[in-house]
């Protein structure tokens, strides 16, 4: 059994591959399943790629996407958690100007959680934990 594990942009270049040879996307799905098992594009993604294809939209990488833009760098988020690691969401919101489910997405992101009144890592480095840091 090969360990290959195939990735997005290499799956999307098999179904170009089978929409050059005139394979309906049904057909495509069927024999990617076969091959990949698992790690098969779903049915939707497969269809969506040979929409795309079908437009003469050829391009395997996926487009940059705008997104609504940051509120804050998470930089400023980090300095505030340095000061004082105690401050609670709607403080952090107040200080930042945004609404504390804003600062709750973020904290998310950069892995912190609340621990007894104190934003920790969400993985505690081994020296945090030598130190007694939740203690």
């Amino acid at each position: 059994m090969s360990t290959f594990v195939p990735n997005k942009v290499y799956l999307r270049g098999i179904l170009l591959h089978y929409f050059i040879q005139k394979k309906s996307a049904a057909e495509a799905h069927r024999i990617l399943a076969e091959n990949h098992g698992d790690n098969a594009l779903s049915d939707t993604t497969r269809r969506g790629w040979f929409r795309r294809f079908k437009n003469n939209n050829f391009e395997l990488e996926n487009k940059e996407r705008s997104g609504a833009p940051k509120k804050f760098e998470d930089e400023k988020l980090k300095v505030l958690l340095d000061q004082d690691r105690c401050q609670t969401l709607t403080e952090l919101g107040k200080t930042l100007q945004v609404h504390e489910s804003t600062v709750s997405k973020r904290l998310k992101v950069l892995g912190m959680i609340q621990k007894q009144g104190h934003w920790v890592p969400y993985e505690l480095k081994p020296r945090d934990v030598e130190r007694g840091f939740l203690t």
